[in-house]
């Protein structure tokens, strides 16, 4: 049988740890992962719902590919993840090519929803639960490099953000066994990858209790960092109202965390911040980013930026202007508001920002983001860093490309070096993306 399943996955790095644990379980159902859209008889499409444009891109993808399933009749389509979850039967109901629509708690029904869907049935489960980690599933690794992976810690969302669709489409809180996470981070180690995230909508509220013990997240990060030096470890994504200085102390005691922590603004007003239900204010936010500077001096910042939010004035996009300035960030993801159907935001407030005025704003906001990495990068010049190796650099088969532990680019001649390798680059000139060196 033709048992083939081809996977896109849109959004998050949480959705792309999901399609890992996706190919796994329906590798149990003998079904091969295929990079070949034409040739599987299941496309699955993992969704996002963060934002209207990433629905959007969704149902055009689905225009796109419509004519595989006029060519193929036993073609089964499934729609997964956030916006199966938000927008339920409803996409049977908009959408004839869809067959399968799977929540992203419902994953392990997977086999059975496909055999439903090839006996000529509509197949769908979107119920949330309390429970699911699947924490004792192995992910089928998707990545190309075979240097860095994702490893979920932990599911769901209590912070309820007006703006945030994210507590209602992957449900409430839920902390992963450690042991799983440890065995799991350890396989990635032996099998040769040297670098791993540790993913969460808020890492910091990481939580297992048994009768003996609580373990947080400061000290799950530092087993997982025990586990080698060689193996270099990342989190995502961090909520400036839980960031501990244990947390920030731990990471200045291992070299193998890297120095590199991204920390959601969203604002930089602290009315616009209270309207958003953010639950910290412009000056706690600051004081977490200075103790961030003093405790990890050479830790870079990323964050992200919203532009737009409800009742929003020039004064208080000036504030987010400031801020911005003020932290010095490294990087940041900027967007427009975007009122999501559902939550508190759309039902209490009203979208009053011009369109025309939030695009200003985004510009404004990214000329001046495209100033403060540019400066950064600068700042590396004449500096030696650690870059891991992922391989060749895109623009010269002569040019090897890694990243430094504060998640930057660099690039330098190739000198017998290979992926997964470290190597000590001294930073000679940047660009606005990359910094250049030569291994030392």
């Amino acid at each position: 049988m033709n048992k083939k399943v081809y996977i896109e996955t849109y959004g998050c790095q949480m959705n792309v740890a999901d399609s890992e644990v996706v190919v796994s379980i329906l590798a149990e159902a003998g079904y091969v992962q295929s990079d070949d859209i034409k040739s599987a008889s299941l496309i699955l499409i993992n969704t996002c719902s963060i934002r209207d444009n990433a629905e959007q891109r969704i149902w055009g993808r689905l225009k796109d590919i419509g004519h595989l399933k006029k060519r193929n009749k036993e073609l089964r389509i499934g729609i997964i993840g956030c916006m199966a979850e938000r927008l339920k039967e409803k996409l049977l109901e908009t959408e004839k090519l869809v067959d399968i629509v799977v929540g992203p708690d419902a994953y392990r029904e997977l086999p059975m929803l496909v055999a439903e869907a090839e006996a000529g049935h509509k197949a769908v489960n979107v119920l949330l639960s309390r429970e699911e980690t699947y924490a004792d599933i192995s992910p089928v690794r998707m990545d190309k490099n075979g240097v860095s992976s994702f490893v979920s810690i932990m599911r769901g969302c209590n912070n309820m953000c007006s703006y945030c669709v994210v507590p209602y489409v992957r449900g409430a809180e839920r902390s992963r066994n450690p042991e799983s996470i440890i065995r799991e981070a350890n396989e990635l180690f032996n099998n040769g990858y040297r670098e791993v995230t540790l993913l969460g909508q808020n890492v910091d509220s990481f939580n297992w209790k048994t009768e003996s013990e609580t373990i947080g997240f400061h000290q799950l990060l530092e087993k997982v960092a025990l586990i080698s030096p060689l193996l270099r470890v990342r989190f995502s994504t961090s909520h400036p109202k839980d960031i501990s200085d244990e947390l920030l102390y731990t990471i200045a005691r291992h070299d193998n965390i890297c120095r590199h922590i991204h920390l959601p603004a969203q604002s930089g007003s602290s009315r616009i911040l209270k309207l958003m239900n953010r639950e910290y204010t412009r000056e706690y936010y600051m004081e977490r980013i200075t103790a961030i500077k003093k405790i990890i001096p050479e830790c870079s910042l990323s964050t992200d930026m919203i532009t737009g939010f409800c009742t929003e004035t020039d004064e208080d996009h000036k504030e987010s202007l400031s801020l911005m300035e003020w932290a010095g960030f490294d990087f940041s993801y900027m967007f427009k508001y975007s009122e999501r159907p559902g939550t508190k935001a759309a039902r209490k407030l009203e979208d009053d920002v011009p369109e025309q005025i939030k695009s200003a704003r985004l510009s404004e906001m990214i000329a001046l983001q495209n100033k403060l990495s540019i400066k950064a990068k600068k700042s590396d010049i004449g500096k030696t860093f650690e870059v891991l190796v992922e391989g060749v650099s895109k623009k010269s088969s002569e040019q090897m490309s890694g990243r430094t532990s504060q998640n930057k680019v660099a690039v330098f001649p190739f000198t017998g070096c290979r992926k997964g390798d470290y190597v000590k680059v001294y930073i000679e000139r940047c660009t606005s993306a990359t910094l250049i060196g030569k291994s030392i």
